[in-house]
């Protein structure tokens, strides 16, 4: 009996206790994914990176024929996050500061449609989040140049090659342009 009642305090704790995960979806280009993801991975609240390409015209594309930009798909990456630990708008202030979103079509080294900046919006709330934070990092001066990131609904992602995943955790020391600027 008394290992019940102990089972079922825990229970009621556990459900009372833990704030559910309120699970939400944002897909964003900064150039190439894998320093984006390297750094988004370890913002609090972020629970899965996943690096691929969308906003292109090709199904099914793979890094071969992205990296020629013929394709029009970025270079991007989805991200799951707990609305409860991290707001969308906190997730693209990290964003803006990880990358230039000045340079049209440009990252670094890596220049193409492919390493363009954009936020792939998946409801009319991230749409307006989106803008509202161009407006404000416009207005901020914090750029010398203004903002070009394309702001386009959402479209299907597609998963890059397993090798892309977590590039920089398997390859420490690899290439990347990103960095949190201030």
């Amino acid at each position: 009996m008394k290992v019940l009642a102990l089972l079922l305090s825990v229970m009621m704790w556990t459900t009372v206790g833990a704030k559910t995960m309120k699970k939400e979806i944002a897909t964003l280009a900064g150039g190439c994914f894998w320093g984006v993801e390297e750094i988004i991975r370890a913002i609090p609240g972020v629970t899965n990176t996943t690096v691929g390409y969308t906003g292109g015209t090709v199904d099914n594309p793979n890094y071969n024929i992205v990296k020629l930009g013929t394709t029009n798909h970025a270079e991007s990456i989805e991200v799951e996050f707990d609305a409860n630990k991290l707001s969308y708008a906190d997730l693209l202030g990290y964003f803006f500061r990880l990358h230039d979103p000045t340079t049209l079509n440009q990252q670094g080294n890596d220049k193409g449609t492919q390493y363009r900046s954009a936020i792939f919006y998946h409801s009319p709330e991230q749409k307006q989040f989106a803008e509202e934070t161009i407006a404000k990092v416009n207005a901020s001066k914090k750029w010398p140049r203004p903002i070009v990131t394309q702001v386009i609904p959402a479209s299907k992602f597609y998963p890059a090659e397993e090798y892309h995943q977590d590039y920089l955790k398997k390859n420490p020391g690899g290439y990347t342009c990103h960095w949190l600027r201030d």
